[in-house]
This record gives structure tokens, C-alpha cells and sequence, in this order.
């Protein structure tokens, strides 16, 4: 009859509609095997490059710490950069500008993470944000201001990149230490940085109030801690010669 199918006809369209069925399975597993290969090594790459960061900031507090005599303290790169930047330490009374340094900070940075060493201090920045891993030495007690700032007088290269190479960069640190003794008063303490919100947190938990204030005018921002009351202070400046040294 006109219109009618045979049996065998339907059989091979049922046929050729199992085929297609099965070729898209076939895809759409193929793109998901992709997608989770893709996802697992994406999960790979910022594994590595949290482990990096842990050891770049345990490397940093060991060569920035307040241990005497010369140090040199190596830090192993796969991938990344390490640079000295220049920042600075203010100390203010009632009257103004005490004290202040060009204290340097050094910077890691890799693919969204970055640890800096700065004002005695070493600060993560991730997907996580800003956090402070390893504290200052500013510290309000028994009616007086502990100020342990290092500052960087770094020789060398500024900024190594590893470019795509496994790189060791030595950091080579002599300190010497010059204690400053400041009368009862009124003390804030200022610290130039890219990331003023984890220093806030960190600062607020030693009993400050905090404000922002780029004070050089340079457009970098820092963070001014007041302390509570009249105190004494006692600055320790470690004076840390910095030699960055590259070697493959």
C-alpha cells in the first residue's frame, strides 16, 4: 500500500537511530573525560603552586627573622618571580613623623600567588585573599611599643623571573641591629603596602585602631595603627644586607 513501511525498513531506521544514539554517547563522554582531565590538571597546577608559596613564605620568615649573625637562605623555584620593592616604616607621635625607613619588602609572585616579606611581617595573597602567615614585631605591653622592623638594603639583582627554568635564588643576610629608645607618648606606627586589609586585621589584633593614608604621596597606601594611651617605645631596626644571587 501507498505510505506503508516494510519491516524490514523500520528495523534499519531503529538501526541507524541506535548508531546515532550511541555516537553521541560516545561524544559526550569523550567531552567529559576531557572536562575531568582538564579539571584534574588544573587541581594539579595550584596544588604545586600552593606547596611553592608555603616554602617560599617558611623561606622568607627564616631569612628575614630576627636571628643575628649572616644567613643565606635558598629558595628553589620551578616557576615565578622574586623582586625587591621599595616601601617604607613611619613611626608618629602626637607631634608627627618620628621615625621612618625605607625597610624594602621582597616579593614572590606565581600564577595568582604571591607572598611578600615586609616590616618584619610575611603576607599570602591567593584566591583566599590577603592573610598575614608569619607575624610583625610590633606589639603594644606593660605600657610600652615593641617595634621590630627590618629593613632591606638589598644588593644584587632586583628581580629574577624563572622563565619557564628551575631556578635556586640565594638569599645572603647580615643584620645589625640598632636599638632607639623613644620618650612616653602618643604612638602611631605606618606601614606602606599593596595589601592594606590583611595588615589592618593583623595590627587591630595587637590593640590598634587603624586608618589609611598614602603619607610619601607615592600612591602606595599605608596603614596607620594607633595605639591606645601614653607609652614608651622601643625600636629595634635590623639593618639586613640583602644579596639576591641566581643560580641554575
Amino acid at each position: 500500500m501507498t505510505g506503508a513501511s516494510s519491516p524490514g525498513a523500520a528495523s534499519g531506521e531503529r538501526a541507524q537511530t541506535a548508531v546515532v544514539g550511541v555516537a553521541i554517547l560516545l561524544g559526550l563522554t569523550v567531552l567529559a573525560v576531557g572536562g575531568l582531565t582538564a579539571t584534574t590538571g588544573s587541581v594539579v597546577e595550584d596544588g604545586a603552586a600552593t606547596a611553592a608559596a608555603t616554602r617560599v613564605a617558611t623561606d622568607f620568615e627564616t631569612a628575614l627573622g630576627p636571628n643575628p649573625g649572616p644567613r643565606a637562605t635558598t629558595i628553589d623555584l620551578a616557576s615565578g618571580s622574586v623582586r625587591v620593592v621599595n616601601r617604607s616604616v613611619w613611626v608618629l607621635d602626637a607631634d608627627g613623623v618620628v621615625w621612618a625607613g625605607h625597610a624594602g619588602a621582597i616579593v614572590y609572585d606565581d600564577d595568582g600567588h604571591r607572598v611578600t616579606g615586609f616590616a618584619g611581617a610575611v603576607v599570602r595573597t591567593d584566591d583566599r585573599g590577603d592573610r598575614v602567615v608569619a607575624p610583625s614585631r610590633i606589639a603594644p605591653a606593660n605600657g610600652t611599643l615593641y617595634l621590630g622592623v627590618p629593613v632591606l638594603n638589598a644588593s644584587g639583582a632586583d628581580g629574577v623571573a624563572t622563565g619557564g627554568h628551575r631556578l635556586s635564588v640565594t638569599l645572603h643576610t647580615v643584620a645589625r641591629t640598632e636599638r632607639i629608645d623613644l620618650p612616653r607618648s602618643t604612638y602611631r606606627v605606618a606601614v606602606e603596602t599593596e595589601t592594606p586589609a590583611a595588615w589592618e586585621r593583623h595590627l587591630r589584633e595587637r590593640g590598634a585602631t587603624t586608618t589609611r593614608r598614602d603619607i610619601d604621596g607615592d600612591g602606595t597606601t599605608a596603614v596607620v595603627a594607633s595605639f591606645p594611651g601614653r607609652r614608651t617605645a622601643h625600636l629595634v631596626v635590623r639593618d639586613v644586607r640583602l644579596a639576591v644571587e641566581v643560580g641554575r
